[in-house]
């Protein structure tokens, strides 16, 4: 066992009163240079903030490490700005209010143009409304002859359209009337040209390229068909057109009048492409001739017969 002066040191009363009457003494600085205070370094990390406008959205930069002592702070405004939704808003009622104004300025030119627009008296000369003949009130036996009061009164009320000559009045109301004298019309008519004339006139048409479009009147059938019309026509396409059929008694066949035309032309041996049944007076057929006369002519002239 060991002596008890090793396990237990023994201390004096004395001695911790010792400890109890220090004072505190300043400690010296090692560095007699430098101040008492003492610096603190941190380490600050450089951020820069880009602060984003809603109508310029940039990204935010990312932070730069290692960077120290100050904290900057950067606006980024570059660029144009886009529209918002007021300024688009405005823009579209503007562009509207100046389209509704460019349409009512051009409306207003128009009138002033249909104002000023001088009217055009018509030049076409009235003619009969039976056969076609122009008007007129200065040779009684001539075509077209109407009485002068008859033709004013008419005139006045602009009813000129529906005036008949004085033949086709006659003819009209039943009475029987002598032929138009001379050959082909009056003996001392101009405005009438004869078979013979009309063939020498149109005998270039066989050396012409061509598309011939022949009007026969379905009521006067061999007497309306120019004699001799191959020898004008050549090789040339005929497309023939049958007129008033109109006329015609109610419940006629059109196709049975139409076959019957067919073989009378095949005996006449003439290039016809088709016949056409038609009537000026309800329009009948008209469209149809007018799409054929397109589609046929192909660059060459037309001549009407």
């Amino acid at each position: 066992m060991a002596p008890k002066s090793l396990l237990s040191p023994s201390f004096s009363i004395s001695s911790f009163s010792s400890f109890s009457t220090l004072s505190p003494q300043k400690l010296s600085n090692p560095n007699p240079n430098s101040n008492s205070n003492f610096h603190f370094k941190f380490n600050r990390t450089q951020i820069f903030c880009k602060i984003t406008d809603s109508r310029n959205p940039t990204h935010h930069q990312q932070r730069n490490a290692g960077a120290t002592e100050q904290v900057s702070v950067e606006i980024d405004s570059e660029g144009a700005a886009a529209p918002t939704r007021g300024d688009l808003f405005f823009s579209r009622q503007k562009s509207m209010a100046d389209a509704a104004l460019a349409l009512s300025i051009e409306k207003k030119l128009r009138r002033v143009k249909r104002r000023e627009k001088p009217k055009v008296s018509s030049v076409a000369i009235a003619s009969c409304y039976g056969c076609g003949a122009p008007l007129q009130t200065s040779e009684v036996d001539a075509p077209g002859y109407v009485e002068l009061q008859t033709y004013e009164l008419k005139k006045k009320h602009r009813q000129l359209k529906t005036v008949l000559c004085g033949r086709c009045k006659l003819l009209s109301h039943g009475h029987m009337i002598t032929a138009v004298g001379g050959n082909g019309g009056y003996s001392g008519g101009k405005q009438f040209v004869s078979a013979e004339e009309l063939r020498n006139k149109l005998s270039h048409l066989r050396y012409e390229k061509a598309l011939i479009v022949k009007l026969v009147d379905i009521v006067d059938f061999n007497g309306s068909f120019l004699a001799r019309i191959r020898d004008l026509a050549g090789a040339n396409p005929i497309v023939l057109v049958i007129t008033k059929v109109d006329l015609l008694p109610k419940g006629t066949d059109l196709n049975c009048v139409g076959d019957w035309v067919v073989e009378a032309t095949t005996k006449k041996k003439l290039n016809v492409l088709s016949v056409h049944m038609t009537s000026s007076k309800s329009l009948v057929g008209v469209s149809g001739v007018i799409a054929q006369i397109q589609a046929e002519r192909k660059g060459r002239d037309v001549y009407i017969l």
